[in-house]
Order: C-alpha cells, then structure tokens, then sequence
C-alpha cells in the first residue's frame, strides 16, 4: 500500500494532506526518513509521523452540530474549544473540512482519511446548504448574479442557488437558504459581501443527504453503515 493511503487510513489526515507531511520530511518508516510519494509500506512496517508512531485503528463517523465560537480543527493554538473536544472517543479524529469559529451547523467527524479525502475533494461537488442572515435588504437582480458565479480574488465562483426567505424591512435585514457545491474558505461570506452585505449568521444545514435531524446544538451521533457507504458512493456517482 502506498505511504500516504497507509496514513490517510490510519487516520493521520486526508491523503493529500499526508502527501504534504511526507513531501515535507515529517515521515519516518523503519527508521528511515521517506519523501516519496509512492513508497510501499505494510501494516508491519513501523511507521513514524511527527515523532509518533501511527497503527490503523477502527474507523469512526460522526455527525456533529457544531457551536458557534468553537474551532474546526484538532488542536487549537489560542486554547479555544475545538469540534474534536466536543466528540468523546479515544481515535485520533479530526473534521472533514471546516466552519468558520462564528459558523454553526453540520461538520463530519472522522478517523477515515480516505472518505475525506472524497468528500473534500472540488471534483465531487458536495452539495452543501447554508441558512443565512445577512444585514441589509438584498435586491432580486442581485440574487441572480450571485447565482450565475461572480469573480472573487480573481475566480469566478461556481453557479449556485439562492432562495429568500424573508425581509425584515424593519431592521433591514435578509434571510435567504444558498446551496453550494464547491467548499472554498469563506465562500459564503464573500459571496454576500461581494455587494457589501455582511453575513450577520451562518449555519449549514445539510451536507450531501445528511441532515440536523434530531440533534441540538453540540450534540452529534454516529453515522450508520447505510450512511458511510451512501458517501462513499459520492466517489463513484461523481467520478
């Protein structure tokens, strides 16, 4: 098995972001360092990342509704609570890409580096759906050239849908649902900000079929066998 699909399933990180410890000289097998991509290891093998050795362990998927003021990583430099203290399991978890610290909403869990390494990946057009608060009262024509992609930092963003809600004409305020199928940093929020409206509240409230149901905020639940294979097949319905 190559080096890098060896770690993703170890639950180190996704393959690609193995690739970037390998590349970087971060790995050790038997004893010796490895740069290379497609070196072969065994379960046998002894293999060191960081300066820990790394076993294949059972494979974990949770369902996470994520707070607010909590940090979609690991480990957190500034001591801020992060979605992996919110899970209590003894794997070496870590979150299929991210919300923001202000985000709240739907975030897989995981040991899996091989499902989010599918499920991160921009060929796969995960479908995500956002409920958003935004300060100021959108115009309709607005809404459409959202929806046809705008450039940002010089890319023009992928088409998605924008639906609104309701009008607080009062407080000037909008509420629209927008689905995307591409996870960029910030997507959302530069999108509205785009025609200088600033996103006040963000949640996401779906991720592929995946739902909220039933869940309260920082709650989660395990995914069933139904549901993990249902998004490893995203792999083969998109490839």
């Amino acid at each position: 098995m190559r080096l890098q699909k060896y770690m993703s399933e170890c639950g180190v990180a996704s393959r690609r972001k193995s690739e970037e410890l390998i590349l970087k000289g971060e790995v050790y097998v038997n004893g010796k360092k490895v740069t290379e991509l497609g070196y072969q290891v065994t379960s046998k093998d002894e293999v060191i990342v960081s300066g820990k050795e790394i076993k294949k362990e059972d494979k974990e998927y949770y369902l996470l509704y994520k707070p607010n003021k909590t940090v979609s990583s690991v480990k957190d430099e500034k001591g801020r609570t992060t979605v992996i203290d919110l899970i209590e399991s003894k794997s070496k978890l870590f979150p299929v890409g991210r919300l923001d610290y202000d985000t709240s909403g739907l975030l897989l869990i995981t040991n899996d580096g091989e499902l989010s390494n599918i499920l991160t990946h921009p060929k796969y057009e995960i479908e995500r759906v956002y409920e958003v608060k935004i300060d100021g009262i959108i115009k309709g024509n607005e809404i459409k050239i959202l929806e046809n992609g705008v450039l940002i930092n010089g890319i023009k963003t992928k088409k998605c849908k924008i639906k609104l809600k309701k009008i607080d004409k009062k407080n000037k305020k909008s509420y629209l649902t927008i689905i995307l199928e591409e996870g960029k940093n910030h997507e959302v929020k530069n999108l509205f900000a785009y025609f200088n409206y600033k996103v006040l509240k963000l949640k996401r409230i779906k991720y592929a079929f995946l739902t909220l149901d039933n869940l309260k905020m920082g709650e989660y639940r395990k995914l069933n066998i139904k549901e993990v294979k249902k998004l490893f097949s995203l792999n083969s319905n998109k490839s």
